[in-house]
Protein backbone atom coordinates (compact mmCIF):
# COMPACT_ATOMS: atom_id res chain seq x y z
CA UNK A 1 0.00 0.00 0.00
CA UNK A 2 2.84 2.08 0.57
CA UNK A 3 4.16 1.53 -3.09
CA UNK A 4 2.29 4.47 -4.44
CA UNK A 5 2.58 7.22 -2.45
CA UNK A 6 6.31 6.44 -2.92
CA UNK A 7 5.68 5.97 -6.75
CA UNK A 8 4.33 9.62 -6.37
CA UNK A 9 6.94 11.25 -4.07
CA UNK A 10 9.64 9.97 -6.65
CA UNK A 11 7.79 11.33 -9.98
CA UNK A 12 7.33 14.88 -7.79
CA UNK A 13 11.12 15.28 -6.91
CA UNK A 14 12.21 14.33 -10.70
CA UNK A 15 9.91 16.86 -12.37
CA UNK A 16 11.37 19.53 -9.49
CA UNK A 17 14.80 18.33 -10.52
CA UNK A 18 13.89 18.05 -14.33
CA UNK A 19 12.65 21.90 -13.75
CA UNK A 20 15.62 22.95 -11.84
CA UNK A 21 18.16 21.49 -14.58
CA UNK A 22 15.75 22.39 -17.95
CA UNK A 23 13.08 24.07 -17.77
CA UNK A 24 13.84 26.93 -14.82
CA UNK A 25 11.30 28.43 -12.86
CA UNK A 26 8.13 28.32 -13.79
CA UNK A 27 6.72 30.84 -16.09
CA UNK A 28 10.23 32.78 -16.22
CA UNK A 29 12.88 33.19 -18.54
CA UNK A 30 15.52 33.31 -15.94
CA UNK A 31 18.19 30.57 -15.41
CA UNK A 32 17.25 28.65 -11.88
CA UNK A 33 19.44 28.51 -9.07
CA UNK A 34 21.06 25.07 -9.86
CA UNK A 35 21.39 26.23 -13.83
CA UNK A 36 23.39 29.43 -12.42
CA UNK A 37 25.50 27.32 -10.01
CA UNK A 38 26.41 25.12 -13.08
CA UNK A 39 27.31 28.11 -15.05
CA UNK A 40 29.65 29.29 -12.66
CA UNK A 41 31.00 25.89 -11.89
CA UNK A 42 31.79 25.88 -15.72
CA UNK A 43 33.39 29.09 -16.12
CA UNK A 44 35.94 28.17 -13.31
CA UNK A 45 36.45 24.92 -14.52
CA UNK A 46 37.65 26.34 -17.92
CA UNK A 47 39.35 29.05 -16.20
CA UNK A 48 41.52 26.64 -14.38
CA UNK A 49 41.88 24.02 -18.28
CA UNK A 50 43.64 27.40 -19.30
CA UNK A 51 45.89 27.65 -15.91
CA UNK A 52 46.84 24.19 -16.18
CA UNK A 53 48.69 24.53 -19.68
CA UNK A 54 51.34 26.89 -17.34
CA UNK A 55 53.27 24.62 -15.75
CA UNK A 56 54.69 27.38 -13.31
CA UNK A 57 51.20 27.88 -12.29
CA UNK A 58 50.43 24.67 -11.55
CA UNK A 59 53.66 24.26 -9.65
CA UNK A 60 52.91 26.35 -7.14
CA UNK A 61 49.68 25.19 -6.02
CA UNK A 62 49.80 21.76 -7.66
CA UNK A 63 47.36 20.18 -4.39
CA UNK A 64 44.76 23.22 -5.13
CA UNK A 65 44.77 21.67 -9.10
CA UNK A 66 44.42 18.12 -8.24
CA UNK A 67 41.45 18.95 -5.43
CA UNK A 68 39.60 21.16 -7.66
CA UNK A 69 39.75 18.92 -10.25
CA UNK A 70 37.85 15.87 -7.98
CA UNK A 71 35.24 18.80 -6.79
CA UNK A 72 34.32 19.27 -10.78
CA UNK A 73 34.48 15.71 -11.55
CA UNK A 74 31.99 14.90 -8.66
CA UNK A 75 29.96 18.02 -9.54
CA UNK A 76 29.63 17.09 -12.65
CA UNK A 77 29.03 13.71 -12.84
CA UNK A 78 26.10 14.28 -10.00
CA UNK A 79 24.79 16.74 -12.65
CA UNK A 80 24.42 14.71 -15.43
CA UNK A 81 22.84 11.72 -13.44
CA UNK A 82 20.63 14.07 -12.36
CA UNK A 83 19.51 15.25 -15.60
CA UNK A 84 20.03 11.50 -17.44
CA UNK A 85 17.03 10.55 -14.16
CA UNK A 86 14.87 13.80 -14.33
CA UNK A 87 14.98 13.03 -18.11
CA UNK A 88 12.30 10.84 -17.76
CA UNK A 89 10.06 14.11 -17.74
CA UNK A 90 11.42 15.09 -21.58
CA UNK A 91 8.35 15.35 -23.92
CA UNK A 92 9.97 12.69 -26.39
CA UNK A 93 11.86 10.58 -23.45
CA UNK A 94 14.75 9.42 -21.65
CA UNK A 95 16.68 8.02 -24.62
CA UNK A 96 15.83 10.89 -26.66
CA UNK A 97 17.12 13.55 -24.92
CA UNK A 98 20.27 11.87 -24.37
CA UNK A 99 21.22 11.35 -27.67
CA UNK A 100 20.80 14.84 -28.54
CA UNK A 101 24.28 16.66 -29.62
CA UNK A 102 23.99 18.55 -26.31
CA UNK A 103 23.82 16.00 -24.13
CA UNK A 104 26.83 14.20 -25.91
CA UNK A 105 28.56 17.22 -25.34
CA UNK A 106 28.11 16.92 -21.67
CA UNK A 107 28.87 13.14 -22.02
CA UNK A 108 32.48 14.11 -23.45
CA UNK A 109 33.09 16.77 -21.35
CA UNK A 110 32.57 14.20 -18.15
CA UNK A 111 34.80 12.14 -19.56
CA UNK A 112 37.51 14.67 -19.75
CA UNK A 113 37.73 14.86 -16.22
CA UNK A 114 38.96 11.02 -15.56
CA UNK A 115 41.25 10.93 -18.66
CA UNK A 116 44.29 12.17 -15.61
CA UNK A 117 43.27 8.45 -14.16
CA UNK A 118 43.64 6.49 -17.13
CA UNK A 119 46.81 4.89 -17.84
CA UNK A 120 47.65 6.58 -20.99
CA UNK A 121 50.08 9.32 -21.15
CA UNK A 122 51.74 11.85 -23.74
CA UNK A 123 50.15 13.32 -26.44
CA UNK A 124 46.85 11.58 -26.08
CA UNK A 125 46.61 12.46 -22.37
CA UNK A 126 47.18 16.20 -22.93
CA UNK A 127 44.43 15.81 -25.66
CA UNK A 128 41.94 14.51 -23.73
CA UNK A 129 42.83 16.96 -20.49
CA UNK A 130 42.62 19.70 -23.45
CA UNK A 131 38.79 18.37 -24.19
CA UNK A 132 37.65 19.83 -21.38
CA UNK A 133 37.21 22.91 -22.98
CA UNK A 134 34.55 21.26 -24.40
CA UNK A 135 32.31 22.57 -21.32
CA UNK A 136 32.01 25.53 -22.77
CA UNK A 137 29.59 24.14 -25.41
CA UNK A 138 27.32 23.57 -22.80
CA UNK A 139 26.84 27.01 -22.19
CA UNK A 140 25.14 27.12 -25.17
CA UNK A 141 22.05 26.03 -23.44
CA UNK A 142 21.77 28.46 -20.89
CA UNK A 143 21.78 31.41 -23.55
CA UNK A 144 18.67 32.48 -25.56
CA UNK A 145 20.90 34.70 -27.70
CA UNK A 146 22.42 31.40 -28.84
CA UNK A 147 19.26 29.79 -29.32
CA UNK A 148 18.63 32.41 -31.44
CA UNK A 149 21.40 32.25 -33.23
CA UNK A 150 21.15 28.48 -34.16
CA UNK A 151 17.65 29.14 -34.87
CA UNK A 152 18.38 31.43 -37.62
CA UNK A 153 20.94 29.73 -39.18
CA UNK A 154 18.58 26.72 -39.28
CA UNK A 155 15.95 28.99 -41.35
CA UNK A 156 18.84 30.23 -43.82
CA UNK A 157 20.71 27.30 -43.71
CA UNK A 158 20.16 27.11 -47.89
CA UNK A 159 20.97 30.91 -48.08
CA UNK A 160 24.31 29.79 -46.02
CA UNK A 161 25.20 27.34 -48.22
CA UNK A 162 24.63 28.91 -51.44
CA UNK A 163 27.04 31.80 -50.51
CA UNK A 164 29.53 29.03 -48.99
CA UNK A 165 29.53 27.00 -52.41
CA UNK A 166 30.08 30.59 -54.29
CA UNK A 167 32.89 31.18 -51.90
CA UNK A 168 34.34 28.37 -52.71
CA UNK A 169 33.89 27.78 -56.73
CA UNK A 170 35.67 31.78 -56.57
CA UNK A 171 38.71 30.50 -54.21
CA UNK A 172 38.94 27.50 -56.72
CA UNK A 173 38.58 30.10 -59.71
CA UNK A 174 40.99 32.53 -58.60
CA UNK A 175 43.72 29.87 -57.39
CA UNK A 176 43.81 28.39 -61.11
CA UNK A 177 44.43 31.61 -62.88
CA UNK A 178 46.58 32.85 -60.66
CA UNK A 179 48.38 29.29 -61.13
CA UNK A 180 48.42 30.39 -64.70
CA UNK A 181 49.12 33.49 -64.58
CA UNK A 182 52.41 33.02 -62.08
CA UNK A 183 53.14 29.69 -61.86
CA UNK A 184 56.16 29.82 -64.19
CA UNK A 185 57.40 32.81 -62.31
CA UNK A 186 56.72 32.13 -58.50
CA UNK A 187 56.53 28.04 -58.39
CA UNK A 188 56.86 27.83 -54.59
CA UNK A 189 54.07 30.09 -54.31
CA UNK A 190 51.74 29.34 -57.27
CA UNK A 191 53.33 26.20 -59.16
CA UNK A 192 49.85 24.18 -58.95
CA UNK A 193 46.31 25.01 -57.94
CA UNK A 194 46.52 23.68 -54.50
CA UNK A 195 49.41 25.59 -53.60
CA UNK A 196 47.86 28.81 -55.10
CA UNK A 197 44.84 28.18 -53.09
CA UNK A 198 46.27 29.15 -49.91
CA UNK A 199 46.87 33.01 -51.74
CA UNK A 200 43.38 32.87 -53.09
CA UNK A 201 41.90 32.37 -49.67
CA UNK A 202 44.18 34.51 -47.71
CA UNK A 203 42.47 37.38 -50.45
CA UNK A 204 39.31 36.41 -50.66
CA UNK A 205 38.59 36.43 -46.64
CA UNK A 206 40.56 40.32 -47.06
CA UNK A 207 43.33 38.83 -44.66
CA UNK A 208 46.37 39.18 -47.10
CA UNK A 209 49.41 38.04 -45.48
CA UNK A 210 51.56 39.02 -48.16
CA UNK A 211 53.98 36.22 -47.95
CA UNK A 212 53.02 36.00 -51.25
CA UNK A 213 52.24 38.12 -54.55
CA UNK A 214 51.30 37.97 -58.06
CA UNK A 215 54.39 39.93 -59.83
CA UNK A 216 53.34 39.93 -63.49
CA UNK A 217 50.55 42.47 -65.01
CA UNK A 218 47.88 39.78 -65.62
CA UNK A 219 48.29 38.36 -62.10
CA UNK A 220 47.81 41.60 -60.39
CA UNK A 221 44.65 42.12 -62.69
CA UNK A 222 43.32 38.75 -61.42
CA UNK A 223 44.51 39.48 -57.98
CA UNK A 224 42.44 43.00 -57.85
CA UNK A 225 39.53 41.34 -59.25
CA UNK A 226 39.98 38.72 -56.24
CA UNK A 227 40.12 41.03 -53.54
CA UNK A 228 37.36 42.84 -54.89
CA UNK A 229 35.29 40.13 -54.91
CA UNK A 230 36.20 38.74 -51.72
CA UNK A 231 34.32 41.82 -50.18
CA UNK A 232 30.98 40.59 -51.35
CA UNK A 233 31.71 37.21 -50.33
CA UNK A 234 32.43 38.79 -46.70
CA UNK A 235 29.27 40.44 -47.00
CA UNK A 236 27.00 38.03 -48.05
CA UNK A 237 26.45 35.08 -45.31
CA UNK A 238 26.66 38.38 -42.90
CA UNK A 239 23.68 40.35 -44.69
CA UNK A 240 21.38 36.93 -44.43
CA UNK A 241 22.43 36.40 -41.21
CA UNK A 242 21.65 38.98 -39.63
CA UNK A 243 18.57 39.38 -41.70
CA UNK A 244 17.51 35.95 -39.93
CA UNK A 245 19.16 37.17 -36.78
CA UNK A 246 16.37 40.22 -36.85
CA UNK A 247 13.26 37.66 -37.79
CA UNK A 248 14.01 35.45 -34.84
CA UNK A 249 14.34 38.40 -32.63
CA UNK A 250 10.93 40.19 -33.60
CA UNK A 251 9.02 36.76 -33.63
CA UNK A 252 10.20 36.19 -30.14
CA UNK A 253 9.51 39.59 -28.93
CA UNK A 254 5.86 39.66 -30.38
CA UNK A 255 4.96 35.99 -28.69
CA UNK A 256 6.54 37.28 -25.57
CA UNK A 257 4.17 40.58 -25.69
CA UNK A 258 1.16 38.34 -26.81
CA UNK A 259 1.72 35.89 -24.36
CA UNK A 260 1.79 39.21 -21.82
CA UNK A 261 -1.48 40.93 -23.05
CA UNK A 262 -3.05 37.25 -22.43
Amino acid sequence: MDAAPKQAGGARLRLRLWQQLESGPAGSARLSTANRLILWLILVSCVLVVLETEETVVMRAPRVFMLAEIVFAIAFTVEYLGRAWSAGEHPRGRWHYLSRPASIFDLLALASFYAPFLPISGVLLRLLRLARILRLARLGRFSIALHNLSAALAARRFELMLSLVIALSLMLLSSTLLYLAEGRNQPEAFGSIPRALWWSVATLTTVGYGDAVPTTGIGKLFAAMTALSGVGIIAMPAGILASALTEVIGRDTGESKRHHRE
